[in-house]
């Protein structure tokens, strides 16, 4: 803008020195020339304004301001003179802003590594006030304001007072994994019959319980009539295999399906596990025995035909056993449920002489890699 204002100062100074050797006579004629092209030039427009850029406002302003009001109304302007002063205002007050504008910035903005911190801990511990979380930041000597922990929760969309404490459902399975347990029913179909090409079969029932802490899998049985005699049976089943291994499981989510009878919920009562139900139509209150479900079906049930109850059951058996001892878990930090994540290995002449074996499962739908002997 300044480039082009200086351009415009120039160049009508050029023309101020043209009209030096021009009589009164002709530059009355001018002016009467010029007001009628105003006056085409308005008639042409309309209602439409005229827009004015910022260099030729303070050019202008700048050449008027020292002329009356009274002058100003007389001329034949595309503004009105009101406009005209105006502008001169907005010059004078922008320069004056320009120089008394401070030479150094304010307060320098807060340490990254200090923001990404309050941060993390207003996530992990989504009850703690601003208050609490400068607290927590001094025993870190961590030098900063309680105000500016105040602005980085308030930047980053997060109340700063503490009522963020309200329990999510997730949060709630977190904390009480080990001591939750989820179980469902899994539909699967057995081909029973071939007749005229056309493979026929029944509908079977799979009823599985998983572990939130481990993520261990146990697969009750496979009936295709799950009356409330055979679940209850399944039930007094697990609360005795739960028993032997000393597992202090206290909740049994799962949803409200009519194929669990009383009799179910009061075995596992009887047994010191309580029955949590999940929302009506919610399969994310129980996530992670809907996400088994979906990993049975993909990995195994999808690549195979299961002819029968007893080849089903022998399919689930070998897939829960490869699931519980082998098969790493991201939920668990990459862990199997039965053995944990083995220590990787340092030495770089092992590393540069690796011998893996694989192992097949179900005629190689399942692979297991081992290291040889």
């Amino acid at each position: 803008m300044l480039l082009l204002l200086t351009y415009l100062g120039v160049t009508n100074a050029f023309a101020m020195l043209r009209l030096l050797p021009m009589s009164d006579l002709d530059k009355d004629a001018e002016i009467l020339a010029l007001r009628h092209q105003i006056t085409v030039v308005e008639r042409q427009l309309g209602k439409d304004k005229i827009r004015f850029t910022p260099s030729d406002r303070a050019y202008l302003a700048a050449l008027l301001n020292r002329l009356p009001l009274h002058v100003l109304r007389r001329l034949r302007l595309l503004v009105r003179p009101a406009t005209v002063l105006r502008w001169h205002r907005s010059l004078v007050a922008r320069r004056h802003a320009a120089s008394y504008r401070p030479k150094r910035p304010g307060r320098p903005r807060t340490v990254h590594s200090i923001r990404t911190l309050v941060l993390r801990l207003a996530k992990e511990n989504p009850n703690w006030g601003y208050r609490r979380l400068h607290g927590e930041l001094l025993v870190l000597r961590v030098n900063v304001g309680a105000s500016t922990v105040w602005e980085i929760l308030k930047e980053a969309g997060i109340d700063p007072v503490p009522e963020r404490n309200s329990s999510t459902w997730a949060s709630f399975l977190r904390g009480q994994a080990d001591a939750l347990l989820a179980c469902d029913f899994m539909k699967t179909v057995t081909l029973s019959k071939v007749r005229m090409y056309v493979l026929s079969g029944v509908r079977m029932y799979v009823l599985v319980v998983i572990e939130h802490g481990s993520r261990r899998i146990r697969v009750l049985g496979a009936t295709a009539h799950p009356s409330a005699s055979w679940v209850a049976q399944a039930a007094k089943n697990l609360a005795m295999d739960l028993e032997d291994l000393g597992c202090r499981a206290r909740f049994m989510i799962r949803d409200r399906d009519g194929k669990f009878p009383d009799l179910f919920d009061a075995v596992l009562k009887d047994a010191g596990i309580d029955v949590v139900l999940s929302g009506i139509q919610m399969p994310r209150m129980n996530s992670i025995t809907e996400r088994w479900i979906q990993t049975c079906r993909r990995e195994l049930l999808d690549r195979t035909l299961i002819w029968n109850q007893r080849h089903l059951l022998h399919t689930l058996r070998e897939f829960e056993q490869f699931y519980n001892g082998h098969r790493p878990h991201q939920g668990i930090a990459n862990a199997r449920p039965l053995h944990p994540l083995p220590p990787p290995i340092d030495d770089p002449d092992t590393t540069a002489r690796l011998n893996i074996r694989r192992h097949d499962r179900l005629g190689g739908i399942l692979h297991e890699y081992k290291h040889a002997a």
